[in-house]
């Protein structure tokens, strides 16, 4: 089961990336992350491990498989039963905006189940984690 949201932000893409890939940074601007613990350092790239803490959920361990600098990328957490793959993509809009698109699928033996139960709160994660994202980003506040 996959739940998604798109926003357009009026900022530039390159601004938009900056602050969607600096993942130890996001508690300060979305309230549905409490904490990003990176197991390694520098800009994001595929391998990187991040822990994420939210409120109501488990920590889960996020491995990024697939990244495309200034674009997007997609990170995996695996759990017994269950595969949560999130992806985040920034594409360049004419006047020097961006649109994002914020995704979130279950997988696995367990993934139906999980997809219907958090539906509902995995919806509104999104729409804070995109209109935090957009607040950001609008107001230059500095990524790092």
């Amino acid at each position: 089961m996959t739940r998604s949201v798109s926003i357009d932000i009026a900022a530039p893409p390159a601004r938009v990336w900056e602050v969607l890939s600096d993942v130890a940074r996001w508690p300060e601007w979305t309230p549905t992350v409490t904490s990003v613990h990176r197991a390694d350092e520098g800009a994001l790239a595929v391998g990187s491990r991040a822990t994420v803490v939210q409120p109501r959920l488990a920590d889960a361990e996020y491995v990024v498989t697939d990244l495309i600098a200034g674009s997007g990328f997609t990170w995996v957490a695996t759990r017994p039963g269950l595969v949560t793959t999130a992806t985040h993509h920034v594409e360049p809009l004419p006047g020097g905006r961006a649109r994002v698109r914020l995704a979130v699928a279950q997988s696995g033996a367990l993934g139906a189940i999980m997809g219907r139960l958090y539906r509902g709160l995995t919806d509104r994660y999104l729409a804070n984690e995109a209109n935090g994202l957009k607040a950001r980003c609008e107001t230059g506040a500095s990524a790092g």
